[in-house]
């Protein structure tokens, strides 16, 4: 009996010692992306939950996802001030590569290791080709911590696996 007690309470933490992420595509890729082409990308609003503001936050989704494209182009710049499309284009016109437009929907940071609720994040991230401005893909990236964090763990923890997945997807 307590061997199968102890192989429960086993697997039980190891669940809990994985993040969760989700990748929900709101516009299929339609092209993969050139290497080596510049990429431009927006600074996302902080992200809120409830009424927190979590500063800082939008930097840290724009830096996150400027290293990831820096794998596939040393020509990577985040544009401080803009959050949308129409803003990259005025401060940086580009007549080829691509416009990143990264939107926080969820950020909320808990204490987890207290409560047992994990932190959550929601990024929606849409890729414009600079020529047409049409949408090249759009994807709702998600992810949630694990159980056992041990302290330390935040929402920002949560960005570099699923945006550097699907980046990588886009090559």
């Amino acid at each position: 009996m307590k061997k199968i007690i102890m192989l429960a309470l086993g697997g039980v933490l190891l669940a809990g010692c994985s993040a969760k992420y989700n990748t929900a595509s709101v516009t299929k890729s339609t092209e993969l992306l050139v290497k080596n082409k510049t990429v431009v990308v927006a600074l996302p609003e902080n992200g809120v939950y409830e009424t927190r503001v979590y500063s800082g936050s939008g930097a840290a989704t724009a830096q996150v996802i400027q290293s990831a494209f820096s794998r596939y182009t040393d020509s990577v710049f985040t544009i401080p001030g803009c959050a949308e499309l129409e803003c990259l284009k005025k401060k940086r016109s580009l007549s080829e590569g691509y416009y990143v437009v990264p939107q926080i929907l969820h950020w909320e940071d808990r204490a987890t290791e207290w409560s047992g609720i994990p932190d959550r994040i929601e990024v929606k991230i849409t890729i414009y080709n600079s020529a047409t401005d049409s949408v090249i893909a759009s994807s709702i990236l998600s992810g949630k911590s694990k159980w056992a964090t041990f302290g330390g763990d935040h929402p920002q923890d949560l960005l570099p696996e699923p945006i550097n997945n699907y980046v990588a997807g886009l090559y």
